[in-house]
């Protein structure tokens, strides 16, 4: 945005020019709430709420024999899901399976994947990743008998919440046999250069690996055309699950026939599942990598919701979301600029996904001030704001009462009247 307009008629006429104002009639909003936190928790839709009670009904009424019978039957689910969520990863529709939950899948595609030989016997991750990836990698290599401390590098931040592509091939030596990283950055929002990563990675023959919690259902991918090996995701943020939805997968076809590191009946070929042989006769394409029973009810919202994502087109989610991060961004330094925030995610678009991540000293209690303005922002500790503005169901003219609001929680210093330190749940 080269020039801005502060008024919120500006505002108001971004949302009348939204190509995509119509998906936010089919959301529930929270009420009288600016829900900005759909980055940890997207919101219910109206289609995830109808094909909830789909599922449903199809147990109420068929029974054992919902399993092959109904709209949508239980048996290929997974199947079902993961060819509908392909196009948002750029992947071939055998390629992706939607099963497990994030850090399952990681520790299958590990366990799968991780080989160590000789010298190669070493993982990279980073130092800005989610814990529970971390937890993950240092439990597989305890399980190879290796030590974590020693045998999981961690790729260092210069500045703390971002890293350099530079680094991270430095990092790519000799001694290393797998790759595992966020595709984006759960606090700052950077996005990975996921492309150069893999070409980098696959020229020294180490098999390379995604996170795509933080940018699936946000960004376009395309991760058959670069070559990733595998990536795994969580459901509940930008793709609008529901709490505890079920995970997804990749695994490129290339990888094929690579038996399951962690088998299951459901890792079996579906016309020799029910034949009960105890030899596994796995499948050929990513539901392979599956391992128990799907997860029926808790997959069920995601048919609603990826129903969604076929109308309004992930490239335009992607240029909505820019545009509505360009403008926070812009009023937060035209209209904030003396109240010591730092805006610490990246201002390169080609870099940014879809949420601002702001430092401030005292941000524990200015998200509960906000909070408190039925604003629902995302605390970070030790003093990280995260406002995702999503496309599909935020607008341009609550990201300016955002502002508008926190510059009065600023001026008047609303927020010393909180504790500065974080809830159960940040």
């Amino acid at each position: 945005m080269n020039s801005l307009d502060t008024t919120k008629a500006y505002a108001q006429k971004l949302d009348q020019e939204d190509i995509l104002k119509s998906f936010r009639n089919d959301f529930y909003l929270p009420k009288e709430t600016i829900y900005f936190d759909g980055n940890s928790l997207g919101l219910m839709s109206k289609q995830a709420e109808s094909t909830l009670h789909t599922l449903l009904d199809s147990w109420k009424t068929y029974g054992i024999d919902g399993w092959t019978e109904g709209e949508h039957p239980w048996f290929y689910l997974s199947e079902k899901l993961g060819e509908m969520t392909a196009p948002l990863v750029g992947a071939h529709k055998n390629e992706v399976i939607i099963t497990g939950s994030t850090t399952t899948n990681l520790h299958q595609l590990v366990a799968t994947f991780f080989k160590p030989e000789g010298n190669r016997n070493k993982i990279l991750a980073d130092e800005l990743n989610f814990p529970s990836d971390i937890y993950a990698l240092q439990s597989q290599l305890k399980l190879k008998g290796l030590d974590p401390k020693e045998h999981l590098i961690r790729v260092k931040s210069k500045d703390h919440n971002t890293l350099a592509t530079e680094d991270i091939i430095a990092a790519m030596t000799d001694d290393i046999a797998l790759i595992v990283l966020p595709s984006v950055l759960y606090r700052s929002g950077q996005i990975l250069d996921m492309k150069t990563l893999t070409t980098e990675a696959h020229r020294r023959g180490i098999i390379i690996g995604f996170d795509l919690c933080h940018s699936v259902g946000a960004i376009p991918h395309e991760l058959a055309e670069w070559g990733v090996d595998f990536a795994f995701w969580c459901t509940y943020k930008h793709l609008n699950g529901g709490p505890g939805s079920v995970g997804g997968l990749y695994v490129h076809q290339k990888h094929f026939g690579h038996a399951p590191g962690l088998a299951g009946w459901f890792s079996s070929k579906k016309d020799k599942q029910f034949d009960m042989e105890h030899t596994l006769t796995h499948a050929d394409t990513a539901g392979a990598y599956q391992i128990g029973t799907p997860h029926v009810l808790s997959a069920a919202p995601l048919l609603g919701s990826l129903e969604i994502f076929q109308q309004a087109g992930i490239h335009a989610i992607r240029q909505k979301s820019l545009q509505l991060t360009s403008y926070f961004l812009e009023l937060l330094k035209t209209e904030l600029g003396d109240y010591d925030f730092v805006i610490a995610n990246p201002l390169d678009e080609e870099i940014r996904g879809a949420h601002v991540f702001l430092e401030h000293p005292d941000a524990a209690r200015i998200c509960k001030a906000l909070k408190a303005e039925k604003i629902i922002p995302d605390f970070r500790s030790p003093n990280g704001i995260r406002i995702a503005p999503v496309a599909l169901y935020n607008t341009f003219e609550e990201v300016w009462n955002v502002i508008q609001i926190l510059k009065k929680i600023m001026e008047e210093k609303r927020y010393e009247k909180f504790e500065n330190v974080r809830g159960v749940i940040a």
